[in-house]
């Protein structure tokens, strides 16, 4: 569940939207973009850091901004077709 006071979501929802001023910790920003919370990790520990910008509150607290998030995923589209 994302951190902030937001209405419940309905029960047939699948996948939840990214919305603007939410938070989402390394398990459910795993399960929104479909990788192993372990690569979330691993991007943040490489030497540079990869993936999207994190908040490190504390050294077992991470979270992951939804704006940071979707523009982080805007950089990384492909669209095939297009110049190089």
């Amino acid at each position: 569940m994302p951190h902030r006071n937001t209405p419940p979501r309905p029960a047939n929802e699948d996948q939840p939207a990214i919305a603007a001023d939410e938070w989402y910790t390394t398990n459910e920003l795993a399960r929104l973009v479909k990788v192993d919370a372990s690569t979330l990790r691993r991007w943040r520990t490489h030497s540079p850091p990869q993936g999207p910008p994190f908040v490190r509150l504390s050294g077992r607290v991470v979270l992951y901004g939804a704006a940071d998030v979707r523009q982080w995923m805007a950089s990384r589209r492909v669209c095939p077709g297009q110049g190089a």
